[in-house]
């Protein structure tokens, strides 16, 4: 049975639809203007879609938090997707006033308009159940001028806000071709995974390693999970090695008593599927310095897995049939310890496997090497990745299920 409706599902032609996406881009805190617009170019199968189909489409979306320094208005938003579509974005300074609710009745199909930052709402933000947002203005103003509901905010899922689970309570709704790539690619990965399967983890978030490693090793999503970054540093920790001060330090905020206990746990009660580097690089003189484990500890922080750990991960990724990448090898802003990223990744991207990238760093380290376009799915989220990676359910993506 069909958990939610696709754009498949409906005739688009001369309809109005609300559709809502997250472009929340990183930006230049000098100037605030974009400097990453990748979350606007995965949305544009979505737009270019609809206005082909000969929709009147009205884009709502949000940037930053208010009260933050990149809570700004979306005008630049608009001049960019309309790049990236060769056709105006027309930017509406209006949410649920005259100005919005005339231009949105004065829509004429294959046109789109976006609208202000929904998070000038003041209500847009409140955590309250789906049917308590249809009660909104937002929803009371809006849901009578559209014909449809439309969700491509896959980033976004993991959050009850208004704008996300208000409109599917009144409205026929579906997913976006971006959300749907999303859930397609993450249920290949943890619900109908081809096995054998390889997850690796790095990255700083190392309590959050622990909870996914945990629901991957007991789901049987994973048969092996490689880590890297500084998880492996704090799992080595917990097998009992000293790996020098510097590297403790850079352990401290989540290296607490309850996530060392917890690692300790899975060692001994899953320890051979969990495989750690057995040699590591640091810093020295300004220079890489390959080291093995059993040599430590050293006055000098762990920038990366060393070269026979490459080599041995390399080997185990080669046969897979699936990988999940999320967290960085190492200290990526430091071109001398992007080994470990980049050659992991060279082994997916050459394996047979399926092969998904998430997280911020991660995604944006295979741009920097070229090599986005190489992975079977790379996805655009963060919160709501961790959210489905660890069994919870998205309220964005229930809404769109219950209707």
């Amino acid at each position: 049975m069909k958990q939610f409706n696709t754009l498949d599902d409906f005739h688009f032609e001369d309809k109005t639809v609300l559709l809502r996406v997250d472009i929340n881009c990183p930006l230049d805190k000098e100037t605030l203007k974009l400097t990453d617009d990748n979350r606007i170019r995965h949305i544009v199968p979505t737009v270019r879609e609809l206005l082909d189909d000969g929709a009147k489409v009205v884009i709502i979306a949000h940037q930053g938090r208010p009260g933050d320094w990149d809570f700004i208005d979306l005008q630049q938003h608009a001049e960019c997707l309309s790049k990236y579509l060769s056709k105006q974005v027309r930017y509406v300074d209006d949410i649920l006033g005259d100005v919005a609710i005339s231009e949105i009745k004065n829509l004429t199909p294959g046109n789109v308009i976006m609208l202000k930052n929904i998070r000038e709402l003041p209500y847009e933000l409140e955590k309250k159940s789906a049917e308590e947002h249809a009660n909104s203005e937002l929803v009371k103003t809006l849901a009578p001028l559209f014909d449809y509901y439309v969700n491509d905010a896959f980033a976004t899922a993991h959050r009850s806000q208004c704008s996300l689970v208000g409109p599917p309570c009144v409205l026929p709704s579906a997913v976006g071709r971006l959300m749907e790539k999303e859930l397609t690619a993450l249920s290949s990965v943890f619900s109908d995974t081809n096995h054998p399967s390889v997850f690796i983890l790095g990255g700083s978030k190392f309590s959050d390693s622990i909870k996914v490693m945990d629901r991957a090793l007991t789901s049987k999503a994973a048969d092996i999970i490689i880590l890297v970054g500084l998880t492996a540093s704090a799992f080595l920790v917990a097998r009992g090695v000293d790996v020098g001060e510097p590297s403790r330090k850079a352990l401290e905020a989540e290296l607490t008593p309850e996530t060392l206990d917890a690692a300790k746990k899975l060692l001994r009660e899953r320890g051979e599927h969990i495989l750690l580097p057995f040699d590591v690089a640091v810093e020295e003189d300004g220079k890489r310095k390959n080291m093995l484990v059993g040599d430590l500890p050293i006055n000098a922080p762990i920038y990366d897995i060393g070269k026979g750990s490459i080599e041995k991960f390399t080997k185990v990724i080669d046969p897979a049939k699936t990988v999940f990448m999320s967290g960085p090898a190492g200290l990526i802003e430091k071109e001398q310890f992007t080994a470990g990223t980049r050659d992991l990744m060279t082994a997916m991207a050459h394996s047979d496997a399926y092969t998904l990238l998430g997280g911020g760093h991660t995604v944006g380290a295979a741009e920097r090497f070229g090599m986005s376009e190489r992975f079977s799915y790379v996805s655009t989220a963060g919160g709501a990745l961790e959210t489905f990676i660890l069994g919870k359910p998205l309220p964005a993506v229930e809404a769109l299920r219950k209707k």
